[in-house]
């Protein structure tokens, strides 16, 4: 059996023939077993791990199968549960599918019937994971990118990440801004076995500490102001996926040791809750921070730094490759061609001459949000050095340090890149060694 439907799986049944004789069956196939007899046991263990399916016994001693459907899927929502009795009977069976279940088996059972009723649930949940996908991808409205280069350093990088794909080890992504590090993470996702498993992205800046814990690691009910119901998290979401960790420089202090722990022993607790889980999830973190700086002012710890950096993946800017900016662009124009309806749009060659040019400090993001302002602007087939930003037609070969340019050229473009790389107006203000009012000014002499 493939890693695609290989599935975790908890057995509830209070006979311990049953618990043996299924573990059995489901292993041979290259399951994970989890087996337990009682009520307690099976919340304990499904609140520990993410399972895909649970085979649940009606009767477990004196307790209620039926009782333990809502509370199994209340912990693991996608979870599909299965029933198995000995006194089976239509209204058992429809009660069961009301409370949330999505088989029944009555007892005796054969592996037969066991194989044909997890292979159907195991379909579904690669449905399910391919239709989230799917979703993600079309929010993101991103074209696909193309991983060919004819530039030797991008040829390294992508050599080495598909190197790593097929194991589990910890990646961390670096590069400025804009170099395509979410899409590198991606890459390495579809290239590894649990491409058939989800993907999830995490941007840490984007929130709260307090938000930011409870999204990875998940909560219970009540444990903030504000959590009215009980939240998975990320990591339990991903089970058997792979979870990127963007501008990782941003995670709070208070929840670095908790990432530390993940990343060890594969072990957190949810907010709220002390007890322990367990999930199989590759994490790959992005930067464009020095990580080792940000640990030398005591806003990262040193092991989680060490941790996180097993392999290291340098992405170079797009100005450092500039026989990728032509292909690169041509690849982008064809996506925004079938999004607005123009398969035939094409580039000029005076245009494709002038983003050759353009040092690009905003890299990848920057090259593709022009195109896409080129493509909306245009009202033929043909993309000229009209419809691209003006800043790129004018900037001609990009300055460097002693060139026969004057200092206001020379200045333009340094702002320029320092904006691109920046977070926010300030920070870029504080880099450059002025205020924003004057960064404000020289944005407007430059057009920026």
């Amino acid at each position: 059996m493939d890693s695609a439907q290989r599935l975790n799986i908890l057995v509830v049944d209070d006979e311990s023939n049953i618990r043996r004789t299924l573990s059995l069956c489901l292993e041979s196939d290259g399951h994970r077993t989890v087996a337990v007899s009682n009520f307690q046991d099976a919340v304990t263990e499904a609140s520990r791990m993410s399972f895909d399916i649970a085979f649940v016994d009606l009767r477990l001693g004196t307790a209620d199968g039926m009782d333990l459907i809502p509370r199994l899927l209340a912990s693991t929502p996608w979870l599909k549960i299965i029933i198995i009795t000995a006194y089976s009977s239509i209204e058992t069976a429809v009660e069961a599918i009301r409370r949330g279940a999505s088989d029944y088996i009555p007892k005796p059972f054969s592996p037969a019937q066991v194989r044909m009723a997890v292979n159907k649930i195991a379909e579904i949940r690669s449905l399910e994971q391919r239709v989230a996908h799917l979703q993600e991808e079309l929010g993101r409205s991103q074209p696909e990118m193309d991983f060919s280069s004819t530039n030797l350093e991008m040829q390294r990088v992508v050599h080495l990440a598909r190197q790593v794909a097929s194991t589990d080890v910890t990646v961390l992504l670096r590069g400025e801004s804009g170099t395509g590090k979410t899409v590198l993470a991606r890459g390495i996702h579809s290239w590894s076995n649990r491409a058939p498993k989800p993907i999830g992205i995490i941007s840490c800046p984007s929130l709260s500490p307090e938000l930011l814990e409870s999204e990875l690691f998940g909560h219970v009910k009540g444990a903030f102001t504000g959590a009215i119901r009980d939240n998975p998290g990320r990591i339990a979401a991903c089970e058997g996926g792979t979870l990127l960790l963007d501008e990782i420089s941003e995670l709070p202090l208070p929840v670095q040791p908790k990432l530390l722990r993940f990343l060890q022993d594969r072990e957190y607790e949810r907010m709220g809750d002390n007890k322990l889980r367990k999930a199989d999830v590759r994490i790959i973190s992005a930067t464009n921070v020095d990580l080792e700086q940000a640990v030398r002012q005591g806003v990262f710890r040193e092991d989680l730094l060490y941790r996180l950096n097993v392999i290291q993946i340098e992405i170079p800017p797009l100005r450092e490759r500039p026989e990728d900016v032509a292909p690169l662009a041509v690849h982008i124009l064809s996506f925004f061609g079938r999004k607005y309806h123009r398969p035939s749009i094409r580039f000029a060659e005076e245009a494709l001459d002038a983003m050759k040019q353009y040092s690009w400090p905003g890299n990848i993001r920057e090259l593709r949000n022009a195109i896409e302002r080129a493509a909306i602007l245009c009202r033929s087939d043909l993309v000229g050095p009209e419809h691209i930003p003006g800043r790129m037609t004018s900037a001609g070969t990009v300055p460097r340090i002693g060139d026969a340019v004057t200092l206001e050229k020379i200045e333009e473009e340094h702002i320029r890149r320092v904006i691109a790389r920046s977070k926010s107006l300030q920070e870029a203000a504080d880099t450059l060694g002025i205020d924003q009012a004057t960064l404000w000014r020289r944005r407007k002499q430059y057009g920026i």
